[in-house]
């Protein structure tokens, strides 16, 4: 029996010895919208790296990229369980319609108003940090592509008559739809994989509220436009489940929240130039990009502002409103 006893105790030691490698944490971090090698899926993998260098190793990140677990609403159900840890994503309305603060048309119009509304202590930063709260996530930040408009087959519009014969499809997210028909044009919600198809046997005319980067990467080929409206300033979420965190160490919180500003960071100064790229490429594709000026868009804006942001008033609030309209470029 004193043997047994030796040797149960030689066991037990040997298994504490590796217990570092058994301890090692593993978190899910993925992504609605990016395949491996796209903007979005190099982002996750910096942040993915970024961690287990800075956990030496005691942090281990799965990558999981776009459709890998499941549609856009699938994998936001498994976020907000806690199945999936992290995410870079485009969180839809169905879970709290507040989230559409993300989506306000004409809030920011340049790149230096977005990065000082959206980065850690500004306006737009404070407000999501506790609308993601309350959902049991995390917010850290944006994770910015730019601004959007109108891609259009054959035609496109500069005025709401114009804009009257075309058939637009834009994502399901509120007020995206209500945008875009704020500028006269008709709008028609599509699922992602169909988007191509529906373009080429004109059931919709063409895509909006997209930066011209998915445009020009999924639809060149069924395109002729692009017209930078400028409605929406488009921006991923970098996130993370609230229990998830608060299951991490500080040394390791710590970590994960200096590895997803570095990501917002990079991207902030990476995106504008991305941006130029893909406007750049659209161009030698043969597509045509539009630039209004500023005495357009200023008119586009007001019109926007004065249909949508009421409607937006009455399903997030007049407290958020009252923020945005204090806040909100002066165009």
């Amino acid at each position: 029996m004193f043997i047994k006893k030796i040797m149960t105790l030689g066991a037990t030691v040997a298994m504490l010895a590796v217990a570092p490698a058994w301890a090692q944490t593993e978190l899910k971090l993925a992504t609605d919208s990016g395949a491996k090698g796209s903007p979005s899926g190099n982002a996750l993998d910096r942040w993915a790296e970024l961690i287990e260098e800075g956990t030496d190793g005691d942090v281990q990140v799965d990558v999981f990229y776009q459709n890998e677990l499941g549609s856009q609403a699938e994998v936001f159900d498994l976020f907000v369980a806690g199945d999936i840890d992290m995410m870079i994503n485009w969180p839809i309305t169905a879970y709290d319609e507040r989230l559409g603060v993300l989506f306000t048309p004409y809030m920011v119009t340049s790149w230096e108003e977005a990065f000082e509304a959206y980065k850690p202590g500004g306006w737009v930063n404070d407000m999501l940090v506790g609308i993601y709260d309350d959902l049991g996530l995390k917010f850290f930040g944006p994770w910015p592509e730019g601004f959007n408009g109108i891609a259009s087959a054959d035609k496109y519009a500069m005025t709401e008559e114009e804009a009257s014969d075309l058939k637009i499809r834009v994502p399901a997210m509120f007020p995206m739809a209500e945008s875009v028909q704020a500028l006269g044009y008709q709008t028609a919600t599509i699922d992602w994989s169909e988007v191509f198809t529906a373009i080429q046997t004109g059931v919709v005319d063409g895509d909006g509220a997209n930066i011209i980067y998915w445009d020009y990467e999924y639809f060149r080929d069924v395109l002729d436009y692009y017209n930078q409206t400028k409605m929406q300033f488009v921006t991923g979420v970098i996130a993370m489940n609230n229990q998830s965190w608060e299951s991490l160490s500080e040394e390791h919180q710590e970590v994960v929240r200096n590895a997803a500003l570095t990501v917002m960071e990079e991207a902030f100064e990476q995106a504008k130039e991305r941006d130029q790229y893909y406007i750049e490429q659209a161009k030698k594709a043969g597509m045509e990009y539009i630039e209004p000026s500023e005495e357009q868009l200023a008119e586009m804006a007001k019109k926007v502002r004065a249909e949508v942001w009421p409607m937006m008033e009455k399903r997030i609030g007049s407290e958020i409103m009252d923020t945005i309209r204090e806040n909100a470029s002066d165009l």
